[in-house]
C-alpha cells in the first residue's frame, strides 16, 4: 500500500535522507517544509497521509504542529521524531495528538508502520 508522507525538519540534510529512505520503503513523500507553519500549510495543501514532524523547529514546536495539523479537516498522522531520546519530552508525546515518536536515528519504514498499526 502506498502511502503519502510530507516531511517537516529545519535541517535540509535530514529532508533528503527521510525522503530516500521512506521512498524506498514504499511511501511517496509529496511535500517537505522547514518550519512548523508551513508544515501545517503543506499538509492542509496536500493531505498526506502520515507527517514526519520534528520536534524542535526554529517558529514553533512539533507538538503545536501536531495540534494545529490535527484541528485540519483532513487525516493526517503525525509522527514526532528528534535526535533527542522520546523519554526527553516525557509526557508530552503521550499527550500530543501525534501517532507516536521516533528518534532521527532509528527512523525506518517499519518503525513507522508499527505506529500506524491500531492498537486491540
Amino acid at each position: 500500500m502506498c502511502r503519502s508522507v510530507l516531511v517537516v525538519d529545519d535541517n535540509r540534510s535530514f529532508r533528503d535522507a527521510a525522503r530516500q529512505l521512506l521512498e524506498r520503503g514504499g511511501f511517496v513523500v509529496v511535500a517537505e517544509a522547514e518550519n512548523g507553519y508551513e508544515g501545517i500549510r503543506q499538509a492542509a495543501a496536500h493531505q498526506p497521509d502520515i507527517a514526519i514532524v520534528d520536534v524542535q523547529l526554529p517558529d514553533i514546536d512539533g507538538f503545536e504542529v501536531a495540534e494545529q495539523i490535527s484541528g485540519l479537516d483532513v487525516s493526517v498522522r503525525v509522527i514526532l521524531t528528534s535526535s533527542l531520546d522520546g523519554a526527553d519530552f516525557g509526557a508530552l508525546v503521550v499527550d500530543s495528538p501525534a501517532a507516536g515518536f521516533v528518534p532521527k536515528a532509528e527512523l525506518s519504514s517499519s518503525a513507522i508502520e508499527a505506529l500506524l498499526v491500531p492498537s486491540p
